[in-house]
């Protein structure tokens, strides 16, 4: 069963969902979908615990790299509004940064991934770390690039979130906390849109379902060590695991101290409805309700292409806008449409040509580090019903 409001002509959205929802695992979900600026999909349903609790309609989840999409949307308003120049070097804003030769990646390289960052697990000794922000911005600002910046991509799947995170902090001098909050949650009148959580709001975190494997154990495996260490081409397992998977990732991300402290790249917690209407805001022009986001301009300059190469982590050509991929649905892929997917299943996205936005927050971990095919069919069925409508 869901519950919440669906127009009749989005009815095929609630139905994708409900049947993600049906089988042995508990467990929950949201969905939220504009179109042309109205609210058309507002649904939810399954369990937010253990015990059996119904997700409620304030009920908020741990949306993985679906919050890369939110700290990028940060970074552009902050643009917008002359506080951060995007191709000035990431130093004129963080002195430090500069170290081992880093004193012309600009901020733009920052947010397409092309800093040559991302390694992680071989700079930090327990996933715990990451909860401390100035000893993780310390570590990055003495770290030497893995690759020549700006020559390829490289998916930062963790250390994005401090990159990005330290330089808003230093561009608009405030915690970045609090420019999420002014910059962002307050300006759009957005119910659920934290890094981490505050303590006054944890009682509306749904409680993870892990999956029956995680790929923390798939790629740690010594045989897929081997055999992806001599591959020709660029994949290699240790490469994605320095990534995405530092020592003790799984029980930390399944702990309530993951909510302890902003990881910009990782642990946002979001109701689908934030998502969606923040998002709205850039599928239709930069602004909803009266609520100039960005100009149209800054929102071309986010949104353009930045490489069509394969990227050296995640392997695939992700089409890296500055801060965005490009978005894979059952409908095919959209050839403008923009945003971020998370590992566990969450996502959101805008598509211009459609004024279309879609999000999706969930418990119940599954798929890969850009979702799985719960995004992609939900997607898919709010696309097709945006395209008949």
């Amino acid at each position: 069963m869901t519950s919440g409001y669906v127009h009749p002509r989005f009815r095929p959205v609630a139905a994708v969902l409900r049947s993600h929802l049906g089988g042995p695992i508990r467990g929950g979900a949201a969905v939220s979908v504009y179109h042309r600026g109205e609210c058309v999909v507002d649904i939810w349903g399954g369990f937010r615990d253990g015990a059996g609790a119904p997700w409620l309609r304030d009920t908020m989840a741990l949306s993985f790299s679906t919050t890369k999409g939110v700290t990028a949307t940060l970074a552009h308003v902050l643009a917008d509004r002359g506080l951060l120049d995007l191709e000035a070097p990431v130093a004129r804003y963080w002195p430090e940064f500069a170290a081992m030769g880093k004193d012309r990646i600009t901020v733009r390289q920052l947010l397409c991934h092309q800093a040559g960052l991302f390694p992680l697990r071989s700079r930090i000794d327990r996933a715990e770390e990451m909860l401390d922000w100035d000893h993780m911005t310390n570590i990055l600002a003495a770290s030497e690039p893995a690759f020549p910046p700006g020559s390829r991509s490289g998916y930062h799947g963790l250390t994005y979130g401090w990159l990005v995170g330290e330089t808003i902090q230093r561009a608009a001098g405030r915690p970045i906390g609090q420019v999420l909050r002014e910059f962002l949650a307050e300006p759009l009148g957005l119910d659920g849109l934290y890094y981490g959580a505050p303590a006054s709001e944890r009682h509306r975190v749904a409680r993870l379902v892990p999956p029956s494997r995680w790929p923390e154990r798939l790629l740690a495996n010594p045989l897929v060590v081997r055999a992806t260490a001599v591959l020709p081409g660029p994949f290699v397992a240790s490469r994605t695991m320095d990534a995405l998977l530092p020592e003790g990732m799984v029980d930390f991300f399944l702990s309530e101290r993951v909510l302890d402290a902003p990881i910009p790249s990782a642990n946002g917690v979001f109701t689908a409805r934030s998502l969606a209407r923040m998002y709205a805001a850039l599928a239709g022009g930069g602004a909803i309700d009266g609520v100039r986001l960005l100009s149209r301009e800054t929102l071309r300059r986010a949104t353009r292409i930045q490489t069509l190469r394969l990227d050296r982590v995640v392997v695939v050509p992700m089409l890296w806008r500055l801060g965005y991929h490009a978005i894979p649905t059952t409908s095919g892929i959209l050839p403008r449409a923009f945003g971020h997917f998370g590992y566990g299943g969450s996502g959101a996205f805008a598509d211009p040509v459609l004024d279309l936005s879609v999000a999706m927050v969930t418990s119940r971990v599954a798929g890969l580090p850009f979702g799985d095919m719960r995004i992609f069919r939900i997607s898919g069925a709010a696309v097709a019903c945006a395209r008949r409508r």
